[in-house]
């Protein structure tokens, strides 16, 4: 990104402990430390102080607490403002945007907690406008696209960029090559062309010649997790009143098994994700929790602020 002309935060990544700890030391806080790797989510640390870096720092180096994602780190500069993801589709050439997401990352309510994969994400975010849209794909999208081609790797696929909207601009906060975890589950539901003519355009390159359609609607979805995710948590539970939900109402599992007998149980941290549409992003809300409290496993946990726009401009 530095070398493109990407906007982005201020970063030095090292793969030696002693010299990421040296460059630790000189830092201003607060100051991120990343796993340079994947780490379900949870590889980004935002530490208030040098003290509560450095131990994270130790943590992903030395204790290896997202294994060999952990082999190389990132110290980045803090930035604050709105964080949302943005997502496009490229066959190397072309850039298509998609709808965009703002994800709930920490486990309880008013972003308490450690971070999780996604505890609930909403589309489109309240404040993008047409020439943030813009802006986006002129500054961030295309041009990382771009630069992959004349690195010698044209990218083809879902080119999802982490982003944070600053008082000084839009700037990346990451890449990823994929639809985004809790976010796909709100953005696909608002797909109107058929996701399978999209995927052969970008195999084939000729994106260019597809006109993408989405819906004008609202998504909002609510990841329903097991008690004590992301830390140690049981499984096993099961899970009922999944038949009892709304016809227009989306449950997506994700830790869940099918038991001897055939029912539904919990296996894993984060169990399902409820998706519900509406003409507003508070019509969709309003849906998912009318829901949600319809479906029950034991000690089943949720955040209830998710979309909840009021609570989010406090």
């Amino acid at each position: 990104m530095q070398k493109y002309g990407i906007p982005c935060a201020n970063s030095a990544s090292f793969s030696e402990y002693g010299q990421a700890k040296e460059y630790l030391q000189q830092q201003k806080t607060p100051i991120v430390v990343k796993a340079d790797g994947l780490a379900a989510g949870k590889g980004v640390i935002v530490a208030d102080s040098i003290s509560q870096a450095s131990d994270a720092l130790a943590n992903i180096m030395e204790a290896k607490a997202f294994g060999a994602a952990g082999n190389k780190v990132i110290i980045e500069e803090c930035l604050s403002g709105e964080e949302m993801s943005c997502f496009a589709f490229t066959d190397g050439k072309t850039v298509i945007p998609m709808v965009s997401a703002c994800d709930y990352k920490p486990v309880f309510d008013n972003d308490q907690g450690p971070n999780t994969g996604g505890m609930g994400s909403y589309s489109p975010p309240h404040f993008l406008t047409p020439t943030l849209s813009q802006t986006v794909k002129e500054t961030i999208l295309q041009p990382a696209a771009k630069a992959m081609a004349e690195e010698g790797r044209p990218y083809k696929g879902v080119l999802y960029g982490g982003l944070m909207v600053t008082d000084k601009g839009v700037k990346a906060l990451e890449f990823n090559a994929r639809f985004g975890d809790p976010e796909t589950q709100v953005t696909l539901p608002l797909l109107k062309t058929d996701l399978a003519d999209i995927m052969l355009a970008v195999i084939d390159g000729n994106l260019d010649q597809m006109d993408i359609e989405w819906s004008d609607d609202a998504c909002v979805g609510v990841v329903m997790a097991s008690g004590g995710y992301p830390g140690s948590y049981q499984t096993g539970f099961p899970v009922t009143g999944l038949n009892a939900v709304d016809k227009d109402i989306v449950v997506f599992h994700a830790g869940t098994k099918v038991g001897s007998e055939g029912q539904v149980l919990t296996d894993g941290g984060r169990v399902l994700t409820v998706v519900a549409t509406g003409s507003t992003i508070a019509e969709a809300r309003e849906k998912v929790y009318n829901n949600i409290n319809r479906i029950h496993f034991e000690s089943c946990h949720y955040r209830k602020d998710i979309a909840d726009l009021k609570a989010r401009a406090k």
